[in-house]
């Protein structure tokens, strides 16, 4: 018996240590509230050429939902808050928006989360108060599918659900929220659903500048702040933030319930006021988040824990109101060139050109990996050869690259030249980590590989097909920021 009892508490420890060890994930939003976007099916195969595998929509575009078919990107799917109504009147509501609007299309398209409602501390307060009857209903809709363990059911919210942020560990909730919030944390934990939060460093800075630091802001500190109650190094304004909820959830007896971060990133133009706003800040902040997301840093109250983020936003958005910022968090421009060089692997070095550009490929050349999948390597070369805007005519049967007919060397051929149209930059070999640069010309016979400049580096004209629908996150409210760092004290930055 005492045997028996032993080898269920390891088998406990192991199932939890397991869970501790997750790998974190990073996946990026896809917003549409825009007249210039390409279509849902040509940003799905940019979403496979930079090797995303977590995206957030949201709403439940049938268009959409069928471009992400059959990719194994896993999809979180919204409910916005003008639906909340309809949602939580009606149970019948929930099963048939669940019968038409998704049930067709899974498990093709891979739905894993549905949010229900967004940031509804900065919606009127009739709008919070239908939230969880809407979160239940739509539940309900899944068990009766047998999909409730396969798709997640929480909401989201900014920052402006604490009261108090700082220091993190005297993080709290605001009363004010407690008659929808108690009930749907208890609605996560009964369901092992996240909390879900939208974290924005940017706003923390721009709108308190004397008292937080560029570089705390953007995860470059070469000081750290202390949390007085518990003595914790803070490195970056990210951790002190998500240790604000972990701390928050952890007072009200939800330490079971994991977090995460549905929205985050850094704008890379802003108004004349926003001098923060620039393609430098954002390629540093989104590369350095997605480094400590990877390497599963974890936060000092939570070391090495998991938590899943996404990254704001896919695309510049230029109907989305407010602030020149606002139109421009995104990570590529609607014709699919890069807003600025990014590495989504986490693990590359990435350099931010003078001026923006890089010109010259100084003798290098973009190829196959070795170590790439076949999968992965034809998903990148179908990339670049539609809306990557390569020429591949000399890959085809007949012309000089066609031999060896296979397809690393077809993909070297097609990757070169998109890397060489396009700056020989890191991001441009990228393809999803399935392109490596190399000093070795790989041209051979009459197949003659581009550089930067020859005659076969052609100038990308990638076009783009507006997108009919326009859908993206709640225009982000600045008002948590007045008490994001309430009597933040600059006294607590201690060099290293």
């Amino acid at each position: 018996m005492a045997r028996g009892l032993s080898v269920m508490f390891v088998g406990s420890l192991l199932l939890m240590f397991l869970g501790i060890c997750r790998a974190s994930r990073v996946g990026v939003c896809y917003g549409r509230n825009a007249d210039d976007l390409p279509t849902p099916e040509k940003a799905v195969q940019l979403i496979q050429m930079h090797n995303i595998k977590y995206v957030r929509i949201y709403d439940s575009n049938i268009q959409v939902l069928k471009a992400f078919a059959n990719t194994g990107i896993e999809l979180m799917v919204g409910i916005p808050n003008s639906d909340l109504l309809s949602f939580s009147q009606f149970q019948s509501n929930a099963n048939t928006w669940l019968k038409n609007s998704l049930l067709p299309y899974y498990p093709a398209t891979k739905i894993t989360y549905i949010t229900v409602g967004a940031e509804l501390t900065e919606a009127p307060n009739s709008t919070s108060a239908l939230v969880v009857s809407a979160m239940q209903n739509v539940l309900t809709a899944l068990k009766k599918a047998g999909l409730h363990k396969r798709i997640k059911v929480s909401s989201t919210h900014s920052l402006g659900v604490l009261s108090r942020s700082f220091p993190p560990s005297a993080g709290a909730f605001n009363s004010r929220h407690a008659s929808f919030l108690k009930p749907m944390l208890e609605f996560l934990a009964e369901n092992q659903s996240p909390f879900m939060i939208d974290l924005y460093p940017y706003y923390a800075y721009r709108d308190s500048t004397t008292n937080v630091s560029l570089d705390y802001a953007i995860f470059e500190a070469s000081s750290e702040v202390i949390d007085p109650n518990t003595g914790l190094l803070y490195t970056n304004m990210f951790d002190a933030q998500l240790d604000a909820i972990n701390y928050a959830l952890m007072a009200l007896n939800f330490k079971t319930i994991n977090i995460m971060v549905t929205e985050t990133g850094w704008p890379s133009k802003g108004s004349p006021k926003e001098t923060a706003a620039t393609p430098d800040n954002a390629q540093t902040y989104n590369t350095n988040l997605i480094r400590h997301v990877i390497n599963d840093t974890g936060t000092p109250a939570k070391p090495g824990a998991a938590v899943d983020v996404y990254v704001f936003s896919l695309f510049n958005e230029n109907r989305k109101p407010g602030l020149e910022s606002e139109r421009n968090w995104g990570l590529f421009f609607p014709d699919q060139t890069s807003v600025y060089n990014l590495d989504f692997t986490g693990k590359g070095v990435v350099d931010m050109p003078a001026g923006g550009n890089t010109t010259g490929s100084n003798g290098t050349w973009c190829i196959a990996s070795p170590s790439a999948s076949e999968p992965d390597l034809q998903n990148a070369l179908s990339w670049a050869c539609g809306s990557g805007n390569v020429d591949c005519s000399a890959i085809q049967p007949s012309q000089p690259c066609f031999e060896p007919d296979n397809l690393a060397s077809h993909a070297s051929y097609a990757f070169n030249n998109y890397y060489q149209q396009n700056g020989a930059t890191d991001i441009a070999c990228s393809f999803g980590g399935v392109g490596v640069r190399t000093n070795k010309n790989p041209s051979y016979d009459n197949c003659v590989y581009a550089t930067a400049g020859g005659k076969k580096a052609i100038a990308s004209n990638a076009t783009a097909t507006p997108s009919k629908t326009s859908s993206s996150s709640p225009q982000r409210s600045y008002r948590w920021t007045q008490h994001l760092l309430m009597a933040f004290p600059l006294f607590l930055l201690v060099p290293f």
